[in-house]
């Protein structure tokens, strides 16, 4: 492992851990390949809702996104299981992370993302592993979400938890399932390729990390090219900091 996963809270405010080759005039509001000082990456707090919001409404619908409320209660609930990328230059959040404790079995079991997301938090048990559950993904910005996940990840090892659970869509489904009607959706989502998953999603989700698909849900979340399914997948948090890109030296100020 490299020095950024040695991260700890009492350093983590300071480190910034971006690195392109690319100009970002429109997100940053400068036309010069960024550095390693041009995006800050750190625990999320009430006062960044407003930014937070924009980053919602450029995103998604109005019936997707998160309301200004919900933003602040989920970072006031789970202080510690959040992130966000911002823009040195202008302030502008780029990215955002929110993740929640989950039983596995709740991750397994639940019939709806909003299920997972609204369920209790479990108590924390001795010797169990303990589980997260991605609620959410926000971004304008592909090198803000790695320098995010490259931030937070070895955190959340650091706190002792041990595996994530998401609730993937499936682009892919809608064609496959126009081309074979009678066969059932589940064969479709544990489908492998040359020893990869057939869904482009799950494969890409597979490069990251989330290697175990545990269940295939129907009316999961609003999806149109997914029939409104999904598949739940795992990580083990381990597997997902090995599949990151190695990070840039962390920049300390």
């Amino acid at each position: 492992m490299d020095a950024s996963d040695e991260m700890t809270l009492s350093t983590a405010s300071n480190i910034s851990s971006h690195s392109s080759s690319r100009p970002t005039t429109d997100t940053h509001g400068f036309d010069r390949p960024p550095t390693a000082r041009d995006i800050e990456v750190r625990l999320l707090r009430p006062d960044d809702a407003d930014g937070l919001m924009e980053l919602e409404e450029v995103k998604w619908t109005e019936e997707q996104s998160g309301s200004r409320e919900g933003l602040i209660q989920r970072i006031e609930e789970n202080p510690q299981l959040n992130a966000g990328a911002f823009s040195v230059i202008t302030g502008k959040v780029l990215t955002s992370l929110f993740v929640k404790p989950i039983t596995a079995e709740k991750a397994r079991t639940a019939l709806s993302w909003e299920e997972c997301a609204k369920a209790d938090s479990p108590s924390p048990r001795p010797n169990a592993k303990r589980s997260l559950f991605g609620v959410s993904l926000s971004s304008i910005d592909g090198d803000a979400v790695t320098a995010v996940f490259q931030f937070f990840l070895p955190h959340v090892r650091a706190l002792g938890y041990h595996d994530v659970y998401l609730g993937s869509p499936l682009p892919g489904l809608d064609a496959w399932k126009r081309a074979n009607p009678e066969v059932p959706v589940g064969d479709y989502v544990y489908a492998k390729r040359n020893g990869l998953p057939l869904d482009p999603q799950l494969r890409y989700y597979h490069g990251k990390g989330f290697q175990s698909i545990v269940a295939c849900k129907e009316n999961y979340f609003p999806h149109e090219r997914s029939l409104d399914y999904a598949a739940v997948i795992r990580g083990d948090i381990d597997d997902l900091i090995l599949a990151l890109p190695k990070a840039a030296d962390p920049v300390r100020s």
